[in-house]
């Protein structure tokens, strides 16, 4: 089955995988609920959301520089 991904599968997803804990699946969360709504929204009000996500990203940095494996998982 190829289901269209959207905001309610993505958190369906974060959900059982635990992915609450990784900052980069909330920000696609968020991101996928921006675009879900961009008809809804002038665009000067999607231009904000998307620069506050945009801010965001760039506020983890490298967070898991270090953490790689406890992170990401060992797959090497």
């Amino acid at each position: 089955m190829n289901r269209k991904l959207n905001s309610q599968n993505l958190a369906q997803y974060i959900e059982a995988t635990n992915g609450i804990s990784k900052p980069w699946l909330l920000l696609q969360l968020r991101l996928k609920k921006v675009q879900e709504n961009r008809e809804h929204l002038s665009p000067e009000e999607y231009e904000a959301a998307i620069a506050d996500l945009h801010q965001d990203l760039m506020n983890l940095g490298e967070f898991w520089v270090g953490i790689e494996d406890e992170v990401f998982g060992d797959h090497a």
